[in-house]
């Protein structure tokens, strides 16, 4: 369980900082200053977009060790 936290933390870690840039990218190459809704529904998704998959790697973080015979 030690080692799956250690590397939970570490794919959590460079996941934010990867999808953070991608958000960015995305928001630059959609133009998304178009219009202020379109602006607020982008950064509202793109806000909360990476909470499953980071709620995935940190229930995985979680998961008891299997029983040992």
């Amino acid at each position: 369980m030690r080692m799956r936290k250690l590397v939970g933390t570490i794919v959590l870690l460079v996941f934010i900082i990867v999808y953070a840039f991608a958000a960015m990218f995305a928001a630059i190459v959609l133009q998304v200053n178009g219009s202020k809704l379109v602006e607020v529904v982008y950064y509202f998704v793109a806000g909360l977009a990476w909470l499953p998959p980071a709620a995935f790697i940190i229930w995985w973080m979680q998961r008891p060790d299997p029983p040992r015979p």
